[in-house]
């Protein structure tokens, strides 16, 4: 009996509650239904395992070259900056939350299967990263709320599942606009930042002419590489802050901001430097983990998928409509990287002193990414003007709503970085005040608030999706072509069949 329970504890202390194992552990059981070989197994479960093993490590970059920049920020503005970073803070919380957080995104995908099964919202997330950035939110925001395991992980995978099928059908008329079909849907966190952008288009740029009749300096096209225009980020940012703390706090102030201090002007802006590259290498790090899970989890997914909700649509990561308009991702990026510096100025002057919210500092990864991705929506309904001031809304957005969600965040809030999209705002910090209502009324209201969501959802998906609503029919002009050079004849109620632009990722094969 003894060994019996001694067993016990060894498997849930020892494998199941660490997320390296457990992970390894689901992508050899999904990969074993789909009857792959065992040397195939047992590779993809390694694999997924060190990706974990991979993302610990790169956490651990993250907090080290974050924690001189949080000091030079104090020091140089007065003020708590924040450096909204997915990888970086989902990292961080894997160290304290590591096994809730693999539960939670498991049962959340689960339970996404039976209602894209059950209810009209027929979309499967495949989005993994993203999957396991909004699991770790939730995990955060629950645990810190003072909710045990079991509450955390079933409330929280209930939460996890209904936005990852009503989020995409919320998103489906305006990424339709972009793809012409139903083929594929967004699946990405960042999905009000998008919706806002189609619909600041819709409203400002109906005659407008498309980003994709103009060009672009080549020289630009080097921020695409995320690792790079991360790096750039930081160094910019950490020199810049190491000059202002020089400047306004004194050479001895200054000098300390490091672990082994500086010797002098030229050392200690070097230092600066050194520290924004690794912060660069930390992040490559951690993608570098995330992708390699996802490229063992992501295929036993899909065929669980494509056998529990068949016919379902593909929702995938926010790059899927960078093919559709590659003008517009380089415009939405700089577009939104100035939003996000507007909105640091408002919060400089107004809402940090007015209301206590603290400094969002814009990087450069999630501007290029949803700022991008927003450009394409904008063009799609605004054409450049579209691109400009939906990608604009967008910067605004991702730089507002991380301040609200740092109050939910418990101890993480201090952690000098935070999740950085859209979604993770305004879900967070409702899920999160509501949970601050106690037990029993914290979780009928996060619940209230789920079902509100998948409402909303289910309402736009029947009036709206399978109607065949046009946000724009007025960009669906013989005029208009496409990145591939297709022209798109105009359709008032209804979308062309089209191809999508040569190059555009193909959605996977078993959906």
């Amino acid at each position: 009996m003894n060994f019996v329970m001694a067993f016990a504890q060894f498997l849930v202390n020892e494998i199941l509650s660490v997320p390296a194992f457990l992970i390894g552990i689901i992508t050899a059981v999904g990969l074993a239904a789909m009857r792959k070989t065992r040397g195939q197994v047992i590779g993809s479960a390694l694999k997924a395992t060190l990706g974990f093993l991979l993302i610990g490590a790169g956490a651990g970059l993250v907090v080290s070259s974050l924690a001189p920049l949080g000091i030079m920020i104090q020091g140089a503005t007065g003020a708590h900056g924040v450096i909204p970073t997915n990888e970086a803070i989902a990292g961080i919380a894997q160290a304290q939350y590591g096994g809730m957080v693999s539960w939670l995104m498991i049962l959340g995908f689960l339970l996404s299967l039976v209602l894209a099964r059950f209810t009209p919202l027929h979309y499967v997330f495949l989005t993994g990263h993203h999957m396991l950035f909004m699991a770790t939110m939730l995990t955060i925001v629950l645990a810190s709320a003072g909710y045990g395991a079991p509450v955390v992980v079933s409330v929280g995978g209930l939460l996890l599942a209904i936005l990852m099928v009503s989020l995409p059908a919320l998103s489906q008329p305006w990424t339709r606009q972009i793809t012409g079909d139903d083929t594929i849907a967004i699946g990405h966190f960042g999905t009000a930042g998008y919706i806002a952008s189609g619909a600041v288009g819709k409203a400002v740029g109906k005659k407008s002419r498309s980003t994709e009749e103009m060009n672009l300096p080549e020289s630009l096209r080097f921020l695409r590489d995320s690792m790079v225009s991360t790096a750039l980020s930081m160094v910019l940012m950490y020199l810049v802050l190491a000059v202002m703390f020089l400047v306004r706090g004194g050479r001895a102030a200054a000098f300390k901001s490091f672990e082994n201090g500086a010797t002098g002007i030229g050392n200690y802006l070097m230092q600066s430097v050194t520290q924004g590259l690794q912060f660069g290498v930390a992040v490559a790090v951690i993608l570098f983990g995330v992708r390699t899970i996802l490229g063992e989890l992501v295929p036993a997914f899909q065929g669980i998928a494509a056998k529990v909700v068949p016919g379902a649509i593909p929702a995938l990561d926010a790059p899927i409509v960078f093919p559709y308009a590659q003008n517009a991702v380089l415009i939405g990026f700089m577009a939104s990287f100035v939003g996000g510096l507007v909105m640091l100025a408002l919060q400089s002057i107004w809402l940090s002193p007015a209301f206590g919210l603290a400094l969002i500092l814009p990087g450069l990864v999630p501007h290029f990414f949803t700022g991008g991705a927003a450009g394409v929506y904008g063009n799609a309904t605004g054409g450049r003007r579209g691109a400009i001031l939906g990608a604009f809304t967008n910067g605004l957005l991702i730089t507002f709503l991380p301040a609200l969600l740092l109050g939910v965040l418990g101890s993480f809030g201090d952690a000098n970085t935070t999740f950085g999209d859209a979604d993770f705002g305004w879900f967070g910090a409702l899920v999160g005040s509501a949970a601050k209502l106690g037990s029993v009324a914290g979780i009928i209201a996060m619940l209230v608030i789920g079902l509100a969501v998948m409402a909303a959802a289910i309402t736009v998906q029947k009036k709206l999706v399978e109607t065949g609503w046009v946000p724009a029919p007025y960009r669906l002009d013989a005029k208009k072509t496409g990145d591939a050079g297709q022209a798109r004849p105009a359709s008032a109620g209804s979308y062309p069949k089209i191809a999508p632009p040569q190059g555009a990722p193909k959605p996977p094969a078993s959906i």
